[in-house]
């Protein structure tokens, strides 16, 4: 049984890019998983993006391909990673996503599984606000949205800085970026996408 997971992501600097990696290798341990990796379209002018150290942050993943929204009515299961801004996605998903209104009228990902992973400079700086609100635009396409239970009990830990709840995997990159990803939060992060294409497999199997 082939399941199809595709990981669609904006990063700016490259932390979601990090974690998008970790999501898809979970979802690569279920069996029959076939995962794929997307950047959304970049939105901001290339000397901006030149100024801000973000042009050469993104070499590193400039090989990922280019999302097209259509193509998200061939996978069986959704995962998309977003940085925070203000409080919600950043503007390059939300472009990328006000883009499928042609899925929602065709009902195209209706009983897809559909989850979010974000990351914020702060420990508090919005990311649940961030993958709730994204959460309204995957019930409205009608997804069937999965979070991180806690069953994957590194979410409790305390010890230490760390992102994750139960609407996603999250990190915080600290107030000047350079703070990467924790082994804890690419945990959870692996976690979610391998609970996600678990749930996708069943819902397939069940068709």
């Amino acid at each position: 049984m082939t399941v199809k997971v595709q990981v669609v992501f904006y990063s700016m600097y490259g932390h979601i890019y990090r974690m998008a990696e970790a999501v898809a290798e979970g979802a690569r341990e279920v069996d029959g998983a076939e995962v794929a990796l997307y950047q959304v379209p970049e939105l901001m002018p290339e000397e901006m993006l030149e100024r801000s150290g973000a042009k050469a942050a993104r070499a590193a993943f400039a090989h990922v391909p280019i999302a097209q929204p259509a193509q998200l009515a061939e996978a069986d299961a959704i995962l998309f990673g977003t940085p925070t801004r203000f409080g919600n996605m950043c503007a390059q998903m939300r472009n990328f996503l006000d883009q499928t209104g042609g899925l929602w009228a065709k009902g195209a990902l209706i009983g897809k599984v559909g989850g979010v992973f974000a990351a914020s400079a702060t420990q508090h700086g919005g990311q649940e606000s961030t993958l709730l609100s994204f959460h309204t635009t995957l019930l409205h396409q009608g997804m069937v949205v999965v979070g991180v239970p806690y069953s994957e009990p590194r979410q409790t830990i305390v010890s230490e800085i760390t992102g994750g709840s139960p609407y996603g995997a999250t990190t915080i990159t600290g107030g000047d970026g350079k703070r990467l990803p924790s082994e804890n939060e690419l945990a959870i992060a692996r976690f979610q996408g391998r609970h996600a294409a678990g749930i996708a497999r069943r819902l397939v199997a069940g068709k």
